[in-house]
């Protein structure tokens, strides 16, 4: 026997429409299938987080397939958008960022000919301005399912572009600090973790930018008909979001291949500082040498100013390398 869905814990939103888009009443969840079947009502419902019980009913509710339940069930789909009859089911990733973070939740999608069934998991903004946006423009909300659909989908994709921003804000930042001296490391984190974030988002915008191309163009959907134009203006965001990523992607990339340059450009800096003092110490160690031959007969070892002359010179050949050294910036 299927449980009856805790109202307060689920349910957003349950609310029927005339055919000019008006408000027509709020009903309970067990109503459902009965404004689903009056031709003058218009049906949208909103879920968050339900259980496989909940999308049970919701099922007998909406009479929807059972291949789409069972993505709906199961979560973690690629976002995609599917025809199934006269009806349609879309999967969207929700993407916010949480404390420098990325959480992606999903939204599925069930619009058939008069209802719509919107079904959030792991995602923490509600759609609340989405529906008084719609009822603010009931000439829009006349249009059916296929216009709240582009509503909802235009919804998840505006939310992107903060994201954009933000990834691009963060690129800046990194990019300010690649040639500043023993950021290397901190630089290669930073530009990794944002290459992450950015796989992340395009993993969500390149699947549905392919689908959503599917609403507008050749063979539509009947639910989506009506609607062709608004689904036009969905793709050209996610088109432009898409080249942004690209752009964010080809720069993280530069940006490694720079900062590994730099590393490269360091260690090449330390081993001049360490062959030029290596070759001053070579120079004192080498005359060091040959005076501390035991031969017995070295001049230089009875005369009585040898050794402030052996110093002399082993300092006076030693500072002159440091001095052609520094000239030549190694030292």
């Amino acid at each position: 026997m299927v449980k009856t869905i805790p109202e307060s814990v689920v349910l957003i939103n349950c609310v029927a429409y005339f055919p000019d888009g008006n408000r027509l009443t709020d009903f309970s969840i067990e109503a459902i299938s009965d404004y689903v079947a009056l031709p003058e009502a218009f049906v949208w419902v909103d879920l968050a987080d339900p259980s496989d019980d909940e999308i049970a009913k919701m099922q007998e509710e909406f009479g929807l397939h059972d291949l789409a339940v069972e993505d709906a069930r199961h979560g973690h789909q690629r976002p995609k958008i599917e025809e199934y009859g006269h009806s349609l089911f879309a999967a969207m990733h929700m993407i916010e960022m949480i404390d420098d973070k990325l959480s992606v939740g999903e939204l599925h999608v069930f619009a058939g000919k008069n209802f719509v069934l919107s079904i959030r998991n792991g995602a923490h903004q509600p759609f609340s301005g989405v529906r008084e946006r719609c009822e603010r423009h009931p000439r829009m909300l006349a249009l059916g399912s296929g216009f709240v659909f582009y509503a909802l989908m235009d919804a998840v994709v505006d939310r992107y572009f903060p994201i954009i921003d933000a990834l691009e804000s963060e690129l800046e930042t990194v990019e300010e600090k690649i040639f500043t001296k023993g950021a290397a490391r901190q630089n290669i984190e930073s530009l990794y973790a944002l290459k992450r974030k950015a796989t992340t988002l395009r993993h969500a915008v390149a699947p549905l930018m392919e689908a959503a191309g599917k609403l507008f163009s050749g063979h539509v959907p009947p639910v989506c008909e009506n609607s062709r134009e608004y689904f036009r203006d969905v793709y050209d965001h996610l088109a432009r979001i898409h080249t942004a990523l690209d752009t964010i992607r080809e720069t993280i990339g530069t940006a490694i291949q720079v900062n590994l340059s730099m590393v490269t450009i360091e260690e090449s800096d330390i081993n001049k500082r360490l062959a030029a003092w290596a070759g001053i110490f070579a120079i004192a160690t080498a005359f060091a040498g040959i005076w501390g031959m035991n031969f017995k007969h070295m001049p230089e070892l009875n005369w009585e100013f040898g050794y402030p002359m052996a110093l002399t010179v082993i300092s006076g050949i030693c500072v002159a390398l440091y001095v052609r050294f520094r000239r030549l910036g190694w030292l």
